[in-house]
């Protein structure tokens, strides 16, 4: 055997691997079948109303890049449903989005957004959500498209976790990790005030 093939061999069982490691025990290995047990999440119910956003995006580095904080408001007309959302990041920068919802047989989520490329697709199953989409970034981030798997978890007393991975030619080169709280009655009078 060559030195030359026995490298390239050597290469080919190292990305095969690493390519079982990522399938197998990583972020992107979740299945919506890891979160049939714990509380129900309906998003109907659980995005719904007036929620508040508080999160850290991680740069290709794992260091956090920006901080956030949000206000969301989410309607539903039976299985269709609209969120908005008013992004706060620790540079000034304020962003707003729009999703716009619908839910199909067996907990299948589609989901639209004017900066998404195509459709997203997703199911919600047990206390888990999982939503995969193609977003195009602000051309003042470089206009790039990224996919984007993003998953949120139930807690019982409510509150929602969401953790996002974010890549370019399978790189992964943002993560995102939030959470997300329904607003009491108490802390909209507030935030009016």
């Amino acid at each position: 055997m060559t030195t030359t093939f026995a490298f390239l061999l050597g290469a080919l069982a190292m990305a095969a691997l690493v390519w079982l490691i990522q399938r197998r025990f990583t972020f992107l290995a979740q299945s919506p079948e890891d979160y049939a047990t714990g509380p129900s999440f309906d998003l109907r119910e659980h995005l719904n109303g007036a929620i508040a956003c508080d999160g850290v995006i991680y740069g290709p580095t794992g260091r956090v890049s920006s901080r956030f904080t949000a206000e969301f408001d989410a309607r539903w007309e039976g299985n269709e449903g609209r969120m908005t959302e008013r992004f706060f990041y620790d540079s000034g920068t304020v962003q707003d989005r729009e999703w716009h919802l619908s839910l199909g047989a067996g907990g299948a989520i589609t989901a639209r957004a004017e900066d998404l490329v195509g459709p997203g697709q997703g199911v919600q199953s047990g206390s888990g959500v999982r939503l995969a989409y193609r977003i195009r970034l602000p051309e003042s981030a470089g206009g790039h498209v990224l996919d984007v798997v993003d998953w949120m978890y139930l807690l019982e007393n409510g509150t929602i976790v969401n953790r996002s991975q974010f890549r370019k030619f399978g790189i992964k080169v943002a993560e995102l990790v939030a959470t997300m709280r329904p607003l009491a009655a108490e802390e909209r009078r507030e935030e009016a005030a």
